[in-house]
């Protein structure tokens, strides 16, 4: 069937807003400016800073809920379903793993390119995949296994290509390196928090809007308030900052006054970031899950394109290698090979069991889901 019009525009949308989400990040990181201090020009360094800026921008998700529903109030038969009441609390755990991480994957942009940012993001599967088996007692299908290897796989192609780089024009191969693992690790955290989230959404439906901008008020609010001590935690070289502690967010303003296109990147940055969520959650309700993935796949594409023709980074035939080494490994993570497997006779029974074993596993969630939703009108 053919996508609508509204259909290729939330495509559109979420395509252009993910693939700016990173790169006007990156953009703000290859400013240079005088800060407060007198001292001479320097890179516009404020991982956390910029963290904030997005968190702001999941922040403001909240108000397209409220908007929305507004909206939909004022129509003679209201359609748009808000979800049940919750405690905002019951989003504290997830939001601090998401700010936890938000910061790490920042501080590791700024020490490796855009595309291997994107890419190794993609860590995440071998992660949730593990903790969904461990904490939810999932258990994984033979092909979501294959992919957990793949995706080790391409993260090593992904890890050699940064490794024999001859581009160090930009950034240390001690940096990259570092970067990398940084990214890794926060793909663990951000899995602890979707393994949370996942656990939380089954038993209480909560509207994925206002679910992320409960993250993202949490998130805001608790990580401008660490950028108080962080002005006065001595970080020595970790930090591109000319006093070297963590971080200087009065630097980051005097930048942002001192060379306004900072301030565009931010902006564009926090922007973007809240288009994303709202398209994404779009497409997965007009569309489908897999569109989603797919969209979120090629914005790594999108990225990788853009970076090259603005040159902040060569060409590398293994990253070509490690990107579809990735994308493989996604793709047998969600199903994507069943399609493809139907057509072929020999294959047609496996692809129709691990069917069959994903519906028993949605029709069980969506078992937990009514029960949670019996007990609260209950409740109520």
């Amino acid at each position: 069937m053919a996508w609508t019009k509204y259909q290729l525009f939330l495509a559109g949308l979420m395509l252009t807003t993910g693939s700016l989400n990173t790169l006007s990040a990156k953009w703000a990181d290859t400013f240079t400016a005088k800060g407060c201090h007198g001292d001479k020009e320097h890179e516009f360094n404020h991982p956390f800073v910029q963290a904030v800026g997005m968190f702001l921008g999941e922040f403001s998700c909240l108000l397209v809920f409220h908007i929305l529903l507004c909206h939909d109030r004022r129509r003679p038969q209201p359609s748009f379903n808000p979800g049940q009441s919750f405690n905002p609390l019951l989003f504290l755990a997830p939001a601090m793993c998401d700010m936890t991480a938000t910061s790490i994957m920042y501080v590791a942009l700024s020490m490796t390119s855009a595309s291997s940012f994107q890419m190794l993001r993609g860590a995440v599967i071998i992660f949730t995949g593990l903790l969904s088996v461990a904490f939810l007692r999932r258990r994984l299908q033979p092909s979501q296994w294959v992919g957990i290897l793949t995706t080790i796989v391409g993260l090593i192609v992904v890890g050699l290509a940064d490794f024999i780089s001859k581009d160090k024009r930009e950034h240390k191969l001690s940096e990259v390196i570092t970067g990398d693992l940084l990214i890794i690790m926060a793909q663990v955290i951000v899995a602890v928090q979707m393994v949370l989230e996942e656990k939380f959404v089954y038993k209480h439906d909560v509207h994925p809007l206002k679910a992320v901008g409960t993250e993202g008020m949490f998130g805001f609010i608790v990580l401008t308030l660490l950028l108080i001590p962080m002005y006065f935690i001595p970080a020595g070289q970790f930090t591109g900052n000319p006093r070297q502690v963590l971080e200087d967010a009065l630097d980051a303003f005097c930048q942002i006054g001192i060379q306004p296109l900072i301030m565009v990147a931010l902006l564009g940055n926090t922007i973007s970031i809240a288009f994303f969520n709202f398209a994404g959650i779009s497409v997965t309700k007009e569309i489908s899950a897999t569109t989603r993935m797919v969209l979120d796949s090629l914005r790594t594409l999108v990225i990788w394109a853009v970076s090259l023709a603005l040159g902040w980074e060569q060409f590398h035939g293994l990253q070509v290698l490690g990107f579809v080494v990735l994308l493989t490994g996604t793709a047998l993570y969600n199903g994507l090979h069943r399609p493809l497997l139907a057509r072929i006779p020999y294959c047609a029974a496996w692809a129709q069991d691990d069917d069959a074993e994903e519906q028993a596993g949605a029709g069980e969630r969506e078992r937990l889901l009514s029960a949670a939703r019996v007990q609260a009108a209950d409740d109520a």
